[in-house]
């Protein structure tokens, strides 16, 4: 699929130029691969895409695939995808997956603070933001029907065996950077997980025709 982003910032689109899909074992482009399917059975009926990504705390791995995901869609040009984000539980979006985010090129800007921050992330000059905050899965901000459920860790796959409201559920899960919270590799491994979901998700939306 040819891309079309004329206004996306030119810091993620160096990133996304530098990503190689064919790093990707065969066998997790077969966890991958379900993901791929559901999104073009939308666009072939011209259907509205909604994809909830869940995660434990909704404070890490979670909201790099949303925001990743949201933007890979618009780098390949697949329209009507909406991506969101929940955990189990509520905490907050960790303040490392921002700054990660940040060094990628997104335009990331704390909108209220407190236990819980709310954070505008913006990838293209004329997209809404992403709005970032840790919510639980049922959250008013997410949807209640037709979309699919990612379960990106594998305590809320096991907590979640059931996703109310989902079409589908499709475990693609990584690993927790939180591991290396407080060392000298913090930084590094947010980034090298960061790199794991936009390559996953770019061979995603890559294969996808409209």
């Amino acid at each position: 699929m040819t891309t079309t982003s004329p206004t996306i910032f030119s810091g993620i689109e160096k990133i996304i130029k530098k990503l190689n899909p064919e790093t990707i074992p065969d066998e997790r482009k077969a966890v991958l691969q379900p993901l791929a399917d559901f999104i073009q059975s939308k666009v072939k009926n011209n259907l509205d895409i909604r994809i909830n990504f869940i995660c434990t705390h909704n404070s890490r791995r979670s909201h790099l695939s949303q925001v990743w995901a949201q933007t890979m869609a618009y780098y390949f040009n697949v329209k009507q995808v909406f991506c969101y984000s929940g955990g189990t539980e509520a905490t907050a979006l960790f303040p490392m997956v921002a700054e990660t985010l940040q060094h990628s090129g997104f335009d990331v800007k704390t909108i209220s603070e407190g236990n819980n921050p709310i954070y505008s992330i913006k990838y293209a000059n004329n997209e809404h933001s992403i709005i970032g905050f840790s919510k639980k899965l049922d959250d008013d901000f997410n949807p209640t029907s037709e979309f699919v459920a990612i379960m990106t860790c594998d305590s809320a796959n096991e907590a979640c065996p059931f996703v109310p409201g989902a079409e589908m559920r499709i475990p693609i899960t990584f690993q927790d950077p939180k591991a290396f919270d407080n060392t000298p590799k913090q930084a590094e491994k947010y980034n090298e997980r960061s790199l794991q979901i936009a390559t996953e998700l770019l061979y995603v939306f890559s294969q996808i025709n409209s």
